[in-house]
C-alpha cells in the first residue's frame, strides 16, 4: 500500500515519461473489432413500439435467440469482441416478485425496462433477457459458451461507480454481505462505509420522472420513495434533491475518496468495497467473460485500478479492460498506471469527426492530425475508437447525418488510423435511425436504453429471427457491405493492425475537409484517404514522403496498386510520378500499394 501511496505522489511530468515507456508496449498484430449489442434489442422482432408500453405489449430480446446463425453472421462481418451491454440485473418496473426477485419501486426506475447502468444485484442476470426466468443464469452462461464455439470474445459491462436505489441481491454467494448493510448511516463519510450519505435529509423523487403523463403513471409511481438518510446520486450530486436529468435512479459508491473535503484518499486499508468489486469481477471472470467495459470508469480512483486488475489477471491474463472516460489529460495514467488496456476515444477522435460528417462550418481536418501529435508514441494504439454507442446519436438520425452513407469517410479513419480497436453499434451498419419517443427516452436521435422497443431497420436484417437481411433494402444492403468489407480490411491488413503512421500533409493537395495518410510495416503499406467534402471531388496525384521512400528502401520504381475496398488493382504505377488518386465527395478510399 505504501508503493500505490508514493505512485499517487508522483508529479504529472513523471508519470508522462513512465506512462509513454509503457504504452510503446502496445499489443502486436492484434486489432479488436467490437460489435456492441443490447440482447433486450438485438432479438427482438416485435414492431409494434407502444409508447411506454410493457414487455409483453412490445416485446424484449432473450440470450436463447442470439443462437449460432446470428454470431456466424457478426464473425462473417468482420467481429472479434461482441459487448453484449445491459447483462447484470438492474432495476426495472416489470414484476418479477413470483421468481424470488424484489420488487423495484419506480419513482425511482427510468422507463418501464430500466436502465441498464441502474446495477440491482451485481451477482445476477437481468431476468427481461431469459426464456426460463428461474434458468437465466444457465441461459447467460450457453449465450457465452456459444459465442466462444464461434471464436469470438464476450464483453459485458462493469458498472463501478454506483448501484440502483434498490440495490439488493438475492442470489449472492454464500459469505456474501451486500453493499451497505454495515454502513455506519449516522456519519455523512467513513472510509468503511459502502455509500455517502446525508444524515438529517430524506430523499426527494426529482420532479417529471412520470414519463408520459398521467396516463401512463405507475400505480407506484408515486413520489413516495422512501429513503432516509439520502444518500449521495451516482453522478457526484450531494443533495437530497437531483434533478431529472442527474442519475438520480443510483447511488454513489465510496472507494476511498472524501469528496467533500478535498478528494482525500483513505486507501490503507484496502476500502471495503475495493474487496467486494474484486469478488464481484472475479464471479463474472469465472463465468467465462473475456472482458469489461468500465462505466464511467474515472469516477472510480484510478488507485482501485491498479491494484484490482492485475488481481483480475491473475485468473485470466488475456482479459481485457476498456474504460469509459472523457478527460484526455487521464488517459496515460489509467493506462499506464491503471491498468487499462483501452480507453473510450469520444472526445478526442469522435468529437471532431462528427462535426465534419455534419458538414458544420467548424469542421476541420486540423482537428484530427492535431490529436495524432497529442496521441503520438502509441497512446492513440489504446483508444477504442466508433460513431456510435448507446449513449450517442444514431449516425442517420435526422439531428445528426441523416444519411449513414455520409459518414463513410469517418468510419474509414475510425477504423484505419491506429492499431486501437474499432466498435460498432448494433443497427449502425444498416443505418438505424434511432426515431421516435419510446418512453422515458425521448426524440433524441437515439435508441432508448431504458424502454421496450424494436429497432425497424435493424429488424429488416434480423428477418423475424433469420438473420439474414433478407428485408433489407439495396440501399441499406450497399451500406453493411461496405462495413463488412472495411472490417476485413482492418482485420486482416497488417499495416492498418500494427504499422506505423505518417500524414499526407504538407504539400497536399487537400483542403480542410479532406484527409489522407499512410499506414505501413517492413512489407506491407497502405494509403487512406477521407474525404468530407460533400461538394468536391479529390482528383490528384499524391507523392509519397520522402521519409517513407527512404525507409522502404525500394529500388522498384513500379508498383502496382489495389482498392482494398473494391479489390481491383492497378499494375505499372510510376511511384515517382506521385500515386493517381481520384476519391468523390463523402466517400474514401484505402489503397494498398
Amino acid at each position: 500500500m505504501k508503493k500505490l501511496l508514493f505512485l499517487f505522489s508522483i508529479s504529472m511530468a513523471s508519470l508522462s515519461t513512465f506512462a509513454q515507456d509503457q504504452i510503446n508496449e502496445a499489443v502486436k498484430d492484434h486489432k479488436l473489432i467490437v460489435y456492441q449489442l443490447l440482447p433486450r434489442y438485438f432479438t427482438n422482432t416485435n414492431t409494434t413500439n407502444k409508447f411506454y408500453g410493457s414487455k409483453e405489449e412490445n416485446g424484449v430480446g432473450k440470450f436463447n435467440d442470439i443462437n449460432e446463425k446470428a454470431l456466424l453472421e457478426l464473425k462473417k462481418l468482420g467481429v472479434s469482441h461482441v459487448w453484449y451491454t445491459g447483462i447484470i440485473e438492474h432495476a426495472t418496473m416489470t414484476d418479477y416478485t413470483t421468481f424470488g426477485i424484489k420488487l423495484d419501486d419506480p419513482d425511482v426506475v427510468k422507463g418501464k425496462a430500466g436502465s441498464p447502468y441502474a446495477i440491482k444485484d451485481y451477482y445476477d442476470v437481468d431476468p427481461d433477457l431469459a426464456v426460463d426466468v428461474n434458468n437465466r443464469m444457465a441461459e447467460f452462461e450457453q449465450l457465452v459458451k456459444r459465442t466462444h464455439q464461434q471464436g469470438l470474445k464476450v464483453i459485458i459491462d462493469f458498472i463501478p461507480n454506483h448501484v440502483a436505489r434498490s440495490y439488493h441481491s438475492d442470489v449472492k454467494p454464500a459469505g456474501v454481505i451486500d453493499l451497505g448493510a454495515m454502513d455506519d448511516k449516522s456519519q455523512a463519510y467513513l472510509p468503511s462505509n459502502d455509500f455517502y450519505y446525508l444524515p438529517g435529509k430524506s430523499f426527494i423523487v426529482p420532479e417529471g420522472t412520470n414519463a408520459g403523463g398521467p396516463e401512463f403513471k405507475h400505480p407506484l409511481k408515486d413520489g413516495k420513495f422512501d429513503e432516509t438518510p439520502a444518500k449521495v446520486t451516482g453522478n457526484n450530486i450531494f443533495s437530497e434533491k437531483p434533478g431529472i436529468d442527474d442519475w438520480y435512479e443510483t447511488m454513489k459508491l465510496n472507494y476511498g475518496w472524501d469528496l467533500q473535503n478535498g478528494n482525500k484518499a483513505y486507501f490503507d486499508p484496502v476500502p471495503p468495497v475495493w474487496l467486494k468489486m474484486k469478488d464481484i469481477m472475479s464471479f463474472w471472470v469465472n463465468k467465462g467473460v473475456d472482458g469489461f467495459r468500465c462505466d464511467v470508469a474515472q469516477f472510480v480512483p484510478v488507485e482501485f485500478w491498479h491494484w484490482l486488475i492485475p488481481e483480475l489477471k491473475r485468473i485470466n491474463p488475456n482479459l481485457i479492460f476498456i474504460a469509459e472516460a472523457y478527460d484526455a489529460s487521464q488517459y496515460a495514467k489509467y493506462i499506464s498506471y491503471g491498468g487499462f488496456d483501452y480507453m473510450y476515444d469520444k472526445v478526442g477522435l469522435y468529437d471532431s469527426l462528427k462535426k465534419l460528417i455534419k458538414n458544420e462550418a467548424s469542421g476541420n481536418v486540423k482537428e484530427i492530425s492535431n490529436l495524432v501529435k497529442e496521441q503520438a508514441g502509441g497512446l492513440s494504439n489504446h483508444m477504442l475508437r466508433f460513431l456510435e454507442n448507446h449513449d450517442e446519436e444514431r449516425i442517420a438520425s435526422k439531428g445528426f447525418a441523416g444519411d449513414p452513407r455520409l459518414a463513410i469517410p469517418a468510419m474509414v479513419i475510425t477504423a484505419t488510423l491506429s492499431s486501437g480497436p474499432v466498435m460498432v453499434y448494433y443497427g449502425q451498419e444498416v443505418g438505424e435511425q434511432g426515431a421516435g419517443v419510446e418512453g422515458f427516452g425521448g426524440e433524441d436521435n437515439r435508441t432508448t436504453i431504458f424502454d421496450y422497443w424494436g429497432n425497424p431497420q435493424h429488424q429488416q436484417w434480423l428477418n423475424e429471427g433469420k438473420f439474414d437481411g433478407a428485408k433489407l433494402s439495396a440501399d441499406q444492403k450497399s451500406l453493411r457491405a461496405f462495413y463488412h468489407q472495411l472490417l476485413k480490411v482492418t482485420a486482416q491488413n497488417r499495416a492498418i493492425r500494427e504499422g506505423e503512421l505518417i500524414e499526407i500533409r504538407d504539400r497536399s493537395p487537400f483542403n480542410s475537409k479532406q484527409y489522407a495518410f499512410i499506414r505501413y510495416t517492413d512489407d506491407q503499406r497502405v494509403l487512406v484517404l477521407a474525404n468530407f467534402d460533400r461538394k468536391k471531388t479529390i482528383d490528384t496525384r499524391i507523392q509519397l514522403p520522402e521519409s517513407l521512400l527512404n525507409k522502404l528502401n525500394s529500388t522498384h520504381q513500379i508498383k502496382s496498386i489495389t482498392d482494398l475496398m473494391t479489390e481491383k488493382s492497378t499494375q505499372n504505377i510510376d511511384l515517382s510520378k506521385g500515386i493517381p488518386v481520384k476519391v468523390l465527395p463523402s466517400q474514401a478510399l484505402i489503397l494498398s500499394f
